[in-house]
């Protein structure tokens, strides 16, 4: 009769059940794996195999039973990790969304808002174009790849131990909300100094000649322009996304 002891069957659980609940948690707050149209079932499933394909390369952790006095921290750690990991790949969407903002509200488009049942937010039409572009582009460079990555490597970086507050305290994960203004900003200043000329050339023409309707002419400039600029811009976007998962991810690979 073959027989298994409690210490043989945490030795084969722990190895795939901590990593289980990391990857879980980045499915439950990273872009499109934690969409509506993904259920549940296939976040649970997808996560598991791929805590059991990543034992190849994980390093060598603990062996923390479940019913451990550390069992509770160590959950703890997981889920905030993992929450981190999802939340930075987050950043990279909210940097091109608000230069879509940005853009719109230079426009003149903002008021072309709508409610956005995947955020439960008010958004506008340039910033839900700009975070669809992205969500594309994410797929095309292989981002859920990096993604998948960054949690093999944050094994590394933050092991299995239970130490979640000390976890937080190393992402530094309140600097990212620079990064969001500084992208945004890098990704629409192009856009910003051509529809601000346009501005400035309407107003010295309201003053030469008083007798032309600005308003009747102004808004169908800056929106044609608006357009002719989005055009241009959008072939130039893969950089700063690259980037940006670039900085979203040496959070966690010790880059």
């Amino acid at each position: 009769m073959i027989t298994f002891s409690e210490a043989q069957l945490m030795a084969w659980i722990s190895p795939i059940f901590w990593p289980f609940l990391r990857v879980l948690a980045v499915f439950s707050s990273a872009p499109i794996f934690s969409a509506r149209s993904v259920p549940m079932r296939t976040r649970v499933g997808l996560a598991f195999l791929i805590a059991i394909c990543a034992q190849a390369v994980l390093p060598p952790q603990d062996v923390i039973a479940l019913n451990d006095s550390r069992a509770f921290l160590v959950v703890m750690q997981q889920i905030v990790v993992g929450v981190a990991i999802g939340l930075a790949v987050r950043i990279v969407f909210s940097a091109v969304e608000l230069a879509g903002e940005i853009i719109g509200l230079q426009m003149g488009l903002n008021f072309a808002g709508f409610f956005d049942p995947s955020t439960n937010s008010q958004t506008s039409a340039v910033g839900r174009y700009f975070g669809n572009l992205t969500m594309l582009l994410f797929v095309v460079i292989n981002g859920h790849l990096m993604v998948l990555q960054a949690v093999a490597a944050s094994f590394e970086a933050f092991p299995v131990d239970g130490s979640a507050m000390e976890s937080v305290a190393r992402l530094r994960l309140h600097e990212l909300g620079a990064v969001v203004f500084h992208y945004g900003l890098w990704i629409a200043l192009p856009m910003i100094g051509m529809l601000l000329f346009i501005n400035l050339v309407l107003g010295v023409i309201s003053r030469v000649a008083p007798q032309i309707s600005v308003f009747a002419i102004g808004f169908p400039l800056t929106l044609s322009a608006g357009l002719l600029g989005i055009a241009f811009t959008v072939p130039m976007l893969e950089a700063p996304v690259v980037s940006l998962l670039k900085v979203a991810t040496d959070l966690f690979t010790g880059g």
